[in-house]
């Protein structure tokens, strides 16, 4: 097994989808943007025993998320599996947000994972496997979190040109909604949420989905 990248490995979705791929004893590449959160990942997931690679990168710098990307693949190989856990959450309604603003929050949630998409499919399509997965959020459009709901729906339309691209080849590409706040001991523990992930990449192929929507657990 060449293993799994985080990026967007903080607490949370990232540490938690992490750790459940660490279970299943694949190596694990971690990406965020700080020193900080690397080191929570690392000692998150240290206990698995399985090899660690620790990788400082902006999701919104391309150059420095490629980068970080190489040296993924360098350390454990062309990756299994890529989740792209990256994004601004914060609340703004219409019109509060600056032009740069919204351009930085594109750049996080949409962008960076296109980019890693675009950068890692191509080698998994080569070998004629590999899944590609990306957080998503906002089932429904919130008008108090705009730039959020405008790039959760960007993320949608960008799973499904990705399973276009690269979907015949082997990859699956998918997205994991979350339909909630993310705190531990809720309806929406991140513990929970990870299994959507494992779930998505462990699908033979007859039965790909192309989204998982974590709503709660089941009553």
């Amino acid at each position: 097994m060449s293993g799994a990248v985080i990026i967007g490995a903080g607490p949370g979705i990232g540490q938690a989808v992490a750790r459940r791929f660490a279970r299943e004893g694949l190596p694990i590449a971690l990406i965020a943007r700080s020193e900080r959160t690397l080191r929570a990942a690392a000692e998150a997931v240290a206990p698995s025993g399985v090899p660690v690679v620790v990788l400082q990168a902006d999701s919104a710098d391309q150059a420095g998320l490629t980068a970080a990307l190489d040296k993924a693949a360098g350390a454990h190989g062309v990756p299994d599996v890529v989740v792209y856990n990256a994004a601004i959450i914060r609340a703004d309604a219409p019109g509060e947000l600056s032009v740069r603003g919204h351009m930085e929050a594109w750049a996080v949630n949409v962008v960076g994972a296109l980019n890693a998409a675009a950068h890692v499919a191509p080698a998994m399509a080569a070998r004629g496997s590999g899944t590609f997965l990306v957080t998503g959020g906002m089932p429904e459009p919130k008008p108090e979190y705009v730039s959020l709901s405008l790039g959760k729906a960007g993320v949608r339309t960008l799973v499904t040109l990705l399973d276009q691209a690269y979907g015949p080849a082997g990859v699956h590409v998918a997205s994991v909604t979350v339909a909630g706040p993310v705190a531990p001991g809720t309806d929406f523990d991140p513990d929970d949420i990870a299994e959507h992930y494992w779930r998505l990449h462990t699908q033979p192929r007859q039965e790909w989905e192309e989204e998982a929507l974590h709503a709660g657990r089941s009553r």
